[in-house]
């Protein structure tokens, strides 16, 4: 999904126990679509968002990745991916993803959808 251009802000939320399905780990980067397919330069240094982050699950359990150029609250931060003001293009990496149901080389499981919140 290409990022609009501006200061817009979205979110992607896995339910409780549905994060992708994988043997080996899975990641989210983020690209530069103008810019010649890059990582988004970031004062972070941050290219990517993975369960190495020490990610912040929310009160339900679930746990929502924030795709902004801005910081959405220090509280929110590991979860945080910084997008570039121009489009950009997230991309979720599985490795050696599960061949079993659920997964996703069968169409049994999906990502949700990515969410603009303003």
């Amino acid at each position: 999904m290409a990022g609009e251009p501006g200061a817009h802000k979205y979110t992607l939320t896995f339910p409780k126990g549905q994060e992708p399905p994988v043997n080996g780990f899975w990641s989210i980067t983020m690209y530069q679509v103008d810019q010649g397919w890059w990582f988004v330069p970031n004062a972070l240094d941050k290219f990517t968002v993975s369960p190495r982050n020490d990610l912040v699950a929310n009160a339900d359990g679930s746990v929502t990745f924030y795709f902004q150029t801005e910081s959405p609250g220090k509280d929110k931060e590991a979860n945080w991916l910084p997008a570039p003001k121009g489009a950009f293009l997230p991309m979720l990496r599985m490795y050696w993803p599960k061949d079993t149901a659920p997964s996703i080389l069968d169409d049994s499981w999906t990502p949700p959808q990515i969410v603009k919140v303003d």
